[in-house]
């Protein structure tokens, strides 16, 4: 299993950008779409042992905690976990992170977390098959795992060839899907006014197929699925999210191991 270190050092690069984003409130697809959605089902974490999976700068897993999780944070960019670290050491939050694949979760003990979350990021992980199969391995019997990734339906990405597209814009207007069973990677350009400076990522396009597969081999049932939606008071504040009342952005979607 290679690791594309390319697209490690693309959230390395980004990290202050997208952490001025997502910690300015700028971020208000998070705010007022996703996270909503993805906390009401997550429901009551005190007490629970919960690992945040590509965590980015923290600012999800500093909820868990506050909200009286014992939490643990992840991600492979050695930057974005630096930022994390002293905005809870600043706050004086208990978390413990690691640089680590998502893939390869190695210092983590099999058989522990009660719950483990994937915020918007599942996309972002190439060898997404072996992250599933880590969370797996890493949850109690019983444990969930809940996480929210771009609606797979929704996205549409402009194709180079057989494998790889050139590009997507974060929050692209486009809603017409050509080639949703082409299965590749592609940069998302991040190059909104909100942003203070643009940058690019990589992401990976699946399907619904591709997920619930790995999901059934790793034992996991999927139990929920949330296609959110904003308030009308969030339309208000925001009017592009006005397109999120008819057409999804996003799905939630909670897996259990089974007893």
């Amino acid at each position: 299993m290679a690791k594309d270190d390319n697209v490690m050092r693309k959230w390395d690069r980004a990290a202050e950008s997208f952490t001025n984003f997502v910690r300015e409130g700028k971020d208000y697809f998070r705010e007022e779409l996703n996270n909503p959605a993805a906390f009401s089902l997550i429901g009551d974490v005190k007490g629970k042992r919960v690992l945040d999976l590509a965590c980015g700068e923290g600012y999800n897993t500093r909820i868990l905690a506050k909200r009286g999780a014992t939490a643990v944070g992840v991600d492979f960019s050695a930057r974005l976990i630096e930022l994390a670290r002293q905005k809870g050491t600043e706050e004086n939050i208990g978390i413990t992170y690691y640089v680590s694949d998502a893939a390869d979760l190695k210092d983590l003990p099999s058989n522990h977390f009660d719950l483990a979350t994937c915020f918007m990021a599942l996309q972002d992980i190439e060898h997404y098959e072996n992250a599933i199969s880590e969370v797996a391995r890493v949850l109690s019997d019983g444990g969930r795992f809940i996480f929210s990734i771009p609606h797979p339906c929704f996205c549409d990405h402009i194709w180079k060839d057989g494998e790889n597209i050139t590009s997507w814009k974060h929050e692209d207007e486009s809603l017409v899907i050509k080639q949703y069973f082409e299965i590749g990677k592609y940069e998302v350009q991040w190059d909104m006014k909100r942003i203070p400076r643009p940058f690019v990522t990589t992401a990976f396009h699946r399907t619904l197929t591709d997920y619930f597969r790995v999901l059934h081999k790793n034992g996991f049932v999927v139990s929920r699925l949330v296609e959110p939606r904003p308030t009308s008071e969030a339309v208000l504040e925001y009017p592009s999210l006005s397109k999120r009342l008819k057409i999804p952005q996003s799905m939630i979607i909670e897996a259990i191991r089974p007893r």
